[in-house]
């Protein structure tokens, strides 16, 4: 009788052991648990610790919490000029509502990531859709992402989905018309580096033709300086001319002056004697007449 009430015990113990396990639900901190009873979520753990629920009745099951990548397969899309480039992309997305996400996706990563994958490729395809392929690669460093994310909104809220952010990974042309591509870029800078060249030339040739006529300004006016200082200068000389032949001495004394200066210029040659008649300029300033 006591042995059997001993395994009675034992069972009894047992049994609230595993009641108690099954009872006990342990949340990590990058996950949510969700409580479902029936199939259907009552209750939504999102903070780290230990938690109970209904022994049975209820069950656990968990939900990412960090942030997850999604890597999108290279596509084509089209742009505006209808022709065919090839991205390859990349989203950085979490779960910012538990509750919709078990209740819309049914829980499922692989549901959610095609509901990415879809949103993400349309709002793709419309960006670059409605650009150039010049302004899809000029745009290519932050612009065009930016304008993806915008397109996308929040048309993953209603999913309890969060998209942080969309970047390329790769966004190339097919092999077939790259090279053509390449060629009409590399002409359009050397077109562009060429005007550049052509303004740069321009803008030079008028600097030298200012620079040309304000030399030639200076040139002139230094010309016109100096022939006034001649002009004056010969006018200084005519007014000393004038005041020494405005005195009968001084005049007499100039005449000779001059007289000895031309003598001496016509003595040539080893001959230093001359001949003059009596009534020669420069014999009359010798006798004083």
């Amino acid at each position: 009788m006591k042995k059997k009430g001993w395994i009675i015990g034992i069972v009894a113990a047992v049994a609230v052991l595993v009641l108690l396990v099954s009872s006990i639900v342990v949340t990590q901190k990058n996950e949510y648990t969700l409580i479902r009873q029936f199939g259907k979520v009552v209750r939504v753990i999102d903070s780290e610790g230990f938690s109970l629920k209904a022994p049975f009745i209820q069950e656990a099951s968990t939900l990412p919490k960090e942030i997850l990548l999604y890597d999108l397969v290279p596509s084509d899309v089209i742009t505006k000029e209808k022709k065919t480039m090839i991205g390859d992309s990349y989203v950085l997305w979490r779960i910012s509502d538990p509750l919709k996400f078990a209740q819309s996706l049914n829980s499922s990563m692989s549901n959610a990531e095609n509901r990415i994958n879809t949103a993400v490729y349309n709002a793709t395809k419309n960006t670059i859709g409605s650009l150039t392929q010049d302004e899809v690669i000029s745009g290519r460093e932050g612009k065009l992402a930016e304008a993806v994310m915008t397109s996308i909104g929040n048309n993953l809220a209603q999913y309890g989905i969060e998209l942080l952010m969309f970047d390329m990974k790769q966004l190339d042309l097919p092999d077939d018309n790259k090279a053509s591509v390449y060629e009409r870029m590399i002409s359009e800078r050397n077109n562009i580096a060429a005007t550049y060249t052509a303004e740069g030339n321009s803008e030079a040739k008028v600097i030298r033709n200012t620079t040309d006529k304000e030399v030639a300004i200076q040139i002139s006016d230094a010309e016109r300086q100096a022939e006034i200082l001649v002009a004056e200068g010969e006018a200084e000389y005519m007014r000393i001319l004038a005041d020494a032949y405005s005195d009968e001495d001084k005049t007499d004394f100039y005449s000779y002056v001059r007289s000895l200066d031309a003598l001496k210029a016509s003595m040539t040659g080893s001959d230093k004697t001359i001949v003059l008649p009596a009534d020669s300029p420069i014999a009359q300033a010798f006798a004083g007449e």
